[in-house]
């Protein structure tokens, strides 16, 4: 895996970069209808930032290509000093699994395992990550706890057989367990309640300052922004193109 570059770029509030697009450009192949272009969006280290946009805009889709799951047709994405386009493939995973904790819109969780052992999968693969936790089951817990999951749901239950909010709760749990140095969450609470929002976001804050991550959540709930250091509404650093061609 290539080392980050120690030479960081400042960014926003003299804080070193966590995150530089510069120039991006990208379309889904086979689907000329949809094209998203960033100029340029810089996050300082530490930063928490609010990224506000309706469905459909392309949301989704700059999270992936800041977390290394798409490549873009065009410029430069730059994580913690590292350029996302020197890495092989199999590097950007590796990459992923130590640096960063994605919260999936979809949750991505193995459906008959149970949420313990998906929440731990990370530290499978991770194993900077996973030295950063004593003692792992009592983490996973400690977070599960704070996010209002019982135990002997957590170590018993199949992921499957959990509500929608339940394993987005899980999912949330799995990104934060072995101190990401970033946290990306994709409409983290669109499955939870009033209060259970409020808890989600106390957590993720704590989280985030504890380790002194970088947070960048993205959702159409302009409600959630108050707590972020910086909001920015998705047409203020991208463009989306629709239509043939």
């Amino acid at each position: 895996m290539a080392q980050p570059d120690m030479t960081r770029i400042e960014a926003a509030g003299g804080r070193p970069e966590a995150i530089r697009l510069e120039t991006l450009r990208f379309a889904w192949p086979g689907r000329t209808s949809f094209r998203l272009e960033v100029p340029e969006f810089r996050v300082g280290r530490g930063e928490k930032v609010f990224l506000l946009g309706e469905s459909g805009t392309g949301k989704s889709t700059l999270l992936s290509l800041i977390c290394g799951i798409n490549a873009p047709d065009r410029g430069s994405v730059m994580v913690d000093g590292t350029a996302l386009a020197d890495l092989s493939a199999p590097a950007r995973d590796r990459f992923r699994a130590e640096r960063i904790g994605v919260i999936f819109q979809m949750f991505n969780l193995l459906p008959y395992a149970s949420p313990l052992e998906n929440i731990l999968l990370p530290l499978s693969f991770a194993p900077d990550r996973r030295r950063r936790v004593t003692d792992p089951r009592a983490e996973a817990l400690r977070l599960t706890g704070a996010l209002g999951l019982q135990d002997d749901l957590v170590t018993g239950a199949r992921a499957a057989e959990l509500s929608i909010g339940q394993q987005q709760r899980v999912a949330a749990a799995r990104a934060l367990i072995g101190a990401p140095a970033l946290i990306v969450a994709d409409e983290p609470t669109s499955a939870l309640d009033t209060a259970r929002q409020g808890a989600f976001l106390d957590l993720l804050m704590t989280q985030a300052e504890a380790q002194g991550a970088t947070l960048l959540m993205v959702s159409h709930d302009a409600r959630l922004s108050g707590r972020f250091d910086r909001v920015l509404d998705l047409s203020e650093i991208a463009m989306t193109t629709r239509g043939a061609g």
